[in-house]
């Protein structure tokens, strides 16, 4: 079994240790037998959408988004023909907001998005950093996450996230956050969210041996410590309320 991972700009798009959403998905796949090779793409480069089966970009700085989003631009219609051929997708923190019909930043330009889905968003002045406790119809366990941005994004018709018990979703505090359609996943949790939310990460692995046709294990591997210190974060966020 041979799956690439393709991680969009790195250099820039990585924030708050986001590149470890990749090596903590890497490991769990790796354990399970699969040969992963993963893939970067910076500025300069044209990703290799072609043949990528996992894409992945992290959150940046207001400025780094829009460069990553300028970026990426004249190549979305090769991400659009990865995502319509099953190649699993997630876009963590601000990353998420290039997936709409624009941002408008703070001061008043607007930044046309890959047009992928139809919300729109507003970037302010004031941020927005909070812990997250998250919850899907997707899988039963709670995601707890962190993130800090100073945007509203409006008009999200399939959030990832159906209900926040703590923390800002896509428009006001503990209202739906995120966004999902097919394979495609993105949310402002950064942190970096699968290393802190296990469940998030066996939900793709899941997602991702389909979209592959391989046959999935009855138990998938858990790395040293991860649920504990999930179990102890739950504990931690969970008794603020």
């Amino acid at each position: 079994m041979e799956l690439t991972i393709l991680h969009l700009y790195p250099d820039c798009m990585s924030l708050y240790g986001e590149y470890a959403n990749v090596m903590v998905l890497r490991r769990h796949l790796e354990a399970m037998g699969v040969a992963v090779t993963v893939e970067t793409a910076l500025f300069e480069d044209t990703p290799g959408f072609e043949h990528a089966d996992f894409i992945y970009m992290g959150a940046g700085t207001e400025h780094t988004q829009k460069a990553a989003l300028t970026a990426l631009l004249p190549h979305k219609d090769a991400l659009k023909a990865a995502i319509d051929r099953g190649a699993v997708v997630l876009f963590t923190g601000n990353a998420m907001e290039m997936l709409g019909r624009d941002i408008t930043d703070a001061a008043g330009k607007r930044w046309p998005g890959l047009g992928f889905a139809e919300f729109t968003t507003q970037e302010y002045d004031q941020r927005h950093p909070c812990d997250v406790v998250a919850y899907t119809d997707l899988w039963e366990d709670a995601v707890v996450g962190f993130m800090n941005k100073c945007s509203e994004t409006k008009g999200v018709a399939t959030p990832l996230f159906t209900q926040l018990t703590e923390g800002f979703g896509n428009e006001e505090n503990f209202a739906p956050e995120g966004y999902v359609s097919g394979n495609v996943f993105a949310t402002h949790l950064t942190g970096p969210v699968l290393v802190k939310a296990p469940d998030f990460t066996d939900f793709l692995i899941r997602r991702i041996f389909a979209a592959k046709e391989w046959e999935l294990p009855v138990a998938l591997p858990v790395l040293p410590y991860e649920r504990e210190a999930y179990e102890v974060t739950v504990r931690e966020l969970t008794g603020r309320n």
